[in-house]
């Protein structure tokens, strides 16, 4: 058991069967069975969440995906790879909740250069920026 708290800090006050579950069975329970990694876990959790189009749990999930060990790189080539499967809209949203999620201060995003890259096998295609403002 971990001791998961966040479902009780997050709706125990309104629902506390809920925050028992989410806490005592999903994270000390669920997350910690020993068929998949906490970083595997978190990959499907995250594409579950995209495929839903559940961009609240979203913001949340990407943050513990980082702390599970997978890269901003990862989550946001899974977001891209989903947009082919899941539906273009679903994954602007995702991208706009990765915006919003909680990374690393060493991985704070540097400030997007003025021009684009061209998107071709010599050169690394632009991740979009927080910076960058595109409406989704």
């Amino acid at each position: 058991m971990t001791g998961w708290t966040g479902g009780q800090r997050a709706v125990g006050d309104i629902a506390p069967a809920l925050a028992h579950y989410t806490d005592s069975i999903l994270f000390d329970e669920v997350w910690a069975r020993p068929g998949l990694s906490p970083r595997d876990r978190s990959l499907a959790t995250v594409s579950a969440l995209v495929t839903l189009g559940a961009t609240d749990q979203l913001v949340f999930h990407l943050g513990h995906a980082r702390d599970n060990g997978v890269t901003e790189e990862e989550l946001i080539e899974t977001i891209t790879h989903l947009a082919f499967y899941t539906g273009w809209p679903r994954a602007m949203a995702a991208i706009g909740a990765a915006r919003t999620a909680p990374w690393p201060p060493s991985e704070q995003r540097a400030p997007p250069s003025t021009t684009r890259q061209r998107e071709d096998a010599s050169s690394t295609a632009r991740v979009p920026r927080h910076e960058d403002k595109l409406t989704v």
